[in-house]
């Protein structure tokens, strides 16, 4: 049966709302208890006021199958809905978690992807830590692959890497699990292994692919090379395990390639011992007081209109400083402990470069749930560094990624309540990336919902994304929550968000990182007419593809910028406008969320 927008907020509505649902249960079951005990003592004495005690026996035969009747419906008033709810609430959770397992998969080797490789490493490295179980981790890469693409073509070279996913497949056991983490850089996670039976391992994947073969995508010989590290044994971090592994990989490239090498730190250099912590430590404080960190802000734009409502405020690191790019700057600063340094600079460096958004121009801020936990970070302080910047609270979008567990989810909750009540929006950032699922969104209410780009890029192809899509911005309906899409980088795509009625969106299509450009509004109608998008990634987004300008604001009636659209509920049967939360940030109005 095809999964409908409305069937889908439904959905969400009574899993989100089961206390209403238990409500109304205890009320019926009340109802019926009261009137199974009110009933009998009513018709005695009926039966005793009209002098006919004779007729009490036909009258209690008359009463019981009444009873007996009444009680059957008030129990299938009271069942059905529970069953309702059970039977939505199941659908709901497959539904989710069958999206989710398809964000976390690679689709050409069919092995997990990248950020699903991050999720396994950190969920074994904690039951490592509590449990003791250990686990070893290799990593793999494809020798002389740039040939095989420069010579035979990328077609072929696909074929390759699916050769490789089904090699790991075929040599893993079914405990362990393999991972394309990047183009042709493959990892391998074994439980309870150590280092000397991941290297056996690591070698069988090796004779296997050295082989002759006649049948298979790829019909050649393949080689590569492989770094192994364990846990605890050698490392007890992510970041830690991975940075050995490599550093063993490199090892056996330099040492002639077709090899596996395990992670000794007598040999290998860039392993993470105290030293290169404290190294990593001055390094990164070294970034943040040279001033080596830019602001580059990511426009979001409100769909209804094309007008950018704010801008997503990112850094960039000087690649002179030795980090090549932010995110290993942010590996770096995990490793070393200096995550709430990094985060405060960042905020710093934003900020300052704001300067010039425009008014009621939101500006978005990612800080981790690291920072939010720190006993020195609170939401004193980060309203201390909003007015030492003259930057309004209610001009703020503080974003929290579901990537990253919580720990101490009072102490973030607290914090959330603080801000909010301040007039900072609060965003659950990357909903439906991570492994917490819905989890995060049970736990806090959120201001904003950003959807993540693993669900805005495979919605359009997968019905079973499409419904979580539908499910979502259904929910963040219901909460008057903004709803914000990712990653938006095809006309496709942005047909698909605007067709769910989603608020806003960012992504290349609509523009790329760089400087605070105006606030003219994009023609969105041509931007998803067009067929040929290669030519959208402008690093400025007024100017959207070749040839679509952007049209002029239409002036509200307060002369705050566009008019928000006001447009129908969806799938829920309202017969009247609604006016979303996005509409009402639009307008310029008053921060909605704050407690009055």
């Amino acid at each position: 049966m095809p999964h409908t927008q409305s069937d889908s907020h439904a959905t969400l509505g009574d899993f989100m709302d089961g206390h209403h649902s238990l409500g109304l249960f205890k009320l019926r079951l009340g109802l019926t208890l009261l009137a199974v005990a009110i009933l009998p003592v009513a018709a005695i004495a009926l039966v005793n006021a009209g002098g006919r005690p004779f007729q009490l026996p036909l009258a209690l035969v008359v009463l019981v199958l009444v009873i007996v009747g009444f009680a059957w419906w008030m129990g299938r008033q009271i069942l059905a809905p529970a069953a309702a709810f059970a039977a939505q609430s199941s659908h709901f959770k497959a539904l989710y978690e069958s999206a989710r397992e398809a964000s976390l998969a690679d689709s050409l080797t069919g092995l997990g992807n990248h950020r699903a490789f991050q999720e396994a490493v950190a969920r074994m490295v904690e039951q490592s830590r509590r449990y003791g179980n250990a686990f070893s981790l290799i990593l793999l890469d494809i020798d002389e692959f740039k040939l095989v693409n420069d010579t035979r073509g990328h077609s072929v070279g696909d074929d390759l890497l699916a050769e490789v996913g089904d090699l790991i497949r075929a040599v893993i056991r079914g405990s362990d699990a393999g991972f394309r983490i990047g183009g042709d850089e493959f990892a391998v996670l074994l439980a309870e292994t150590d280092a000397g039976g991941a290297a056996i391992a690591a070698r069988r994947i090796l004779s296997r692919g050295l082989e002759a073969r006649g049948t298979g995508r790829y019909g050649a010989s393949i080689s590569f090379s492989a770094g192994v590290s364990s846990c605890p044994a050698l490392g007890t971090t992510r970041a830690e395990l991975t940075a050995q592994a490599d550093a063993a990989l490199y090892r056996g490239k330099r040492a002639g390639r077709t090899v596996v090498t395990v992670f000794d730190p007598n040999e290998d250099r860039g392993h993470v011992d105290e030293g290169m912590r404290a190294e990593l430590s001055a390094s990164i404080a070294a970034v943040i007081e040279s001033r080596a960190l830019s602001p580059v802000y990511q426009p979001i734009v409100y769909l209804p209109t094309g007008r950018i409502l704010g801008y997503e405020g990112l850094i960039r690191v000087d690649p002179a400083s030795g980090f090549p790019h932010t995110g290993a700057l942010f590996d770096a600063a995990e490793i070393a402990g200096r995550v709430l340094d990094l985060d405060r600079a960042a905020l710093e460096v934003v900020l300052r470069g704001a300067t010039e958004l425009p008014e009621q121009t939101l500006l978005s801020l990612n800080v981790s749930p690291r920072s939010f936990e720190a006993p020195e970070f609170n939401a004193t302080v980060f309203l201390a560094i909003l007015q030492r910047h003259g930057m309004a609270p209610d001009r703020v979008i503080l974003e929290l990624t579901e990537r990253e567990v919580i720990r101490n989810a009072d102490r973030v909750r607290e914090a959330i309540h603080t801000l909010q009540g301040a007039g900072v929006r609060v965003a659950a950032d990357d909903v439906g990336a991570g492994n917490a699922g819905l989890r995060l969104l049970s736990q806090f209410r959120f201001d904003v919902v950003k959807i993540d780009l693993s669900l805005v890029q495979g919605g359009a192809n997968q019905d079973q994304t499409m419904g979580v899509l539908t499910s979502l911005v259904g929910m963040a309906r219901r909460w008057g929550a903004l709803t914000i899409a990712e990653g938006v980088e095809t006309a496709e795509q942005l047909r698909m968000i605007r067709g769910l009625e989603i608020d806003a969106a960012q992504g290349y299509l609509l523009g790329r990182p760089g400087p605070i450009t105006d606030n003219a509004d994009m023609d969105l109608d041509a931007l998803a007419d067009a067929i040929q998008v290669g030519t959208a990634k402008s690093t400025t987004p007024a100017a959207g593809l070749a040839g679509v300008q952007p049209r002029a604001a239409a002036a509200s009636p307060g002369g705050r910028g566009p008019a928000p659209r006001v447009r129908s509920s969806g799938g829920g049967g309202s017969t009247g406008p609604v006016l979303t939360a996005a509409a009402l940030i639009a307008s310029g109005a008053p921060n909605p969320f704050a407690p009055r």
